[in-house]
């Protein structure tokens, strides 16, 4: 999106200082700078003000700042708090906008749902959504402001940590269209129970206009829960939902296939992304597309072409012919066992090892969930090799270096699989990229 430096200026209740510049975009990373683009430098664990002359000399011509007395070359727009500039910048990019907007939460699926919702909606016109998972009060404002002028519809990723996250981010985006993808125990550790995640999620219900509509999993008692929070329109996906899959069938590279069933009709479908938990999300993908009206055919074919945001169910054979499985970006019990369980539905004849990392953030419930999950791989004939946690029950390895010697000792070939997956904190989208360079 393209502005004046005086527009934001105004939009922030700041102050402009220096040339008027025009500019298109945003971004809060000096790496990430795109020529004529307005930096945003914000405080957390580095000072981004430290970082101004590097976003400068790579192209940046305006920056925020909240040290107006050491304000240097270039045009600096002086405010309170950078965080919250962002915050009103975004607010009033999408005041400025006509288009639909789809927010999209829940536990889980939340960045592969938005994947295959873009997909699905740009078979009928110009999309715009949340890159990877920009999902929080810093990546949902950027991605406001980064949207180009007309797209014909923007797709929201929503997360939180904490109860009333949902609202804010909502107060800024706005959605037409809401999706819950389920509910499940993540962040618990932060929110205290399933039942607090599950009223953060319904908070977008909330948001919701009258005219709107809200896509939410039938099969999911959690998320039906919240559903009298809207005035909207509802449309249920999942097997006891208005759009459903029968006939599910999963190929040897894990991709699913299967009868797409709606008050719309029926069509088949061939997902792009692999793994069968990925039907229930590209139902939900499904719903969003059929109420903005586009053509039943044209959903299938988003559907096909759609591809995941990096470290989300990644397939790969390395050199040795072993499948690489690349789930590490983010991990909690319920999508650990839906990667497991796509890990033991390869084609039968070889070993079959999953890496595991932490589940963060689950509070009390922590030491029990990873327990579980192994007791679920040892019945799934899965070996289970854990990294950087004593949680598993299982000698943990120190890290990559290690990881990566232990696996190179295993001797596996053709026909031998694995699975990389963990909380981003637990840094294993490494290993997962070196196996599948091997």
């Amino acid at each position: 999106m393209k502005f004046l430096a005086s527009q934001v200026a105004a939009a922030v209740d700041g102050e402009l200082l220096g040339d008027d510049v025009l500019l298109d975009g945003a971004t809060q990373d000096s790496r990430s700078v795109t020529p004529g683009c307005l930096f945003v430098p914000l405080r957390a664990e580095r000072d981004g003000h430290d970082f101004i002359g590097v976003a400068l000399d790579a192209g940046a011509v305006a920056y925020l700042t909240a040290n107006a007395s050491e304000v240097g070359g270039g045009t600096g727009i002086s405010v309170r708090d950078t965080g919250i500039a962002l915050s009103a910048l975004g607010a009033a990019a999408r005041r400025s906008m006509s288009m639909p907007v789809v927010g999209i939460t829940g536990s889980v699926g939340k960045t592969s749902t938005k994947d295959m919702t873009a997909a699905v909606l740009a078979r009928t016109g110009p999309v715009h959504s949340s890159p990877r998972s920009f999902n929080n009060e810093i990546g949902v404002p950027l991605t406001l402001v980064n949207a180009p002028d007309e797209p014909a519809v923007l797709v929201l990723e929503l997360g939180a940590r904490q109860e009333g996250d949902i609202a804010s981010l909502c107060g800024l985006g706005r959605p037409d269209v809401g999706v819950i993808t389920t509910v499940a125990a993540v962040h618990t550790g932060v929110m205290g129970s399933v039942e607090a995640v599950a009223r953060t999620k319904g908070e977008l219900l909330d948001a919701l206009p009258a005219d709107g509509c809200a896509v939410l999993n039938a099969d999911v008692p959690a998320v039906m829960a919240q559903a009298s929070r809207t005035r909207a329109r509802q449309l249920t996906f999942g097997a006891g939902g208005e759009v459903r899959a029968s006939d599910i069938s999963v190929d040897d590279h894990l991709r699913a296939s299967f009868l797409l069933e709606s008050p719309w009709g029926r069509t088949e479908v061939r997902l792009g992304a692999p793994g069968e938990h990925m039907v229930d999300n590209a139902l939900a993908a499904a719903a969003v597309g059929l109420v903005l009206d586009v053509p039943l055919g044209e959903v299938a074919g988003g559907l096909s072409e759609a591809s995941l945001s990096p470290g989300r169910m990644q397939v790969s054979t390395n050199q040795a012919g072993v499948v690489v499985v690349n789930d590490a970006y983010n991990a909690n019990p319920t999508s650990v066992m839906a990667a497991l369980r796509a890990l033991s539905s390869l084609p039968a004849g070889g070993r079959r090892l999953a890496v595991l990392g932490l589940m963060a953030e689950l509070g009390g419930e922590s030491s029990d969930a990873h327990l579980q999950v192994v007791a679920v791989a040892r019945e799934l004939g899965i070996e289970v090799l854990t990294v950087g946690t004593d949680l598993y029950g299982v000698e943990p390895l120190g890290g990559v270096g290690e990881a990566l010697d232990v696996i190179a000792g295993l001797n596996l070939g053709q026909g031998d699989s694995v699975l990389v997956k963990g909380s981003l904190v637990a840094g294993l989208q490494q290993l997962a990229e070196k196996l599948a360079a091997t």
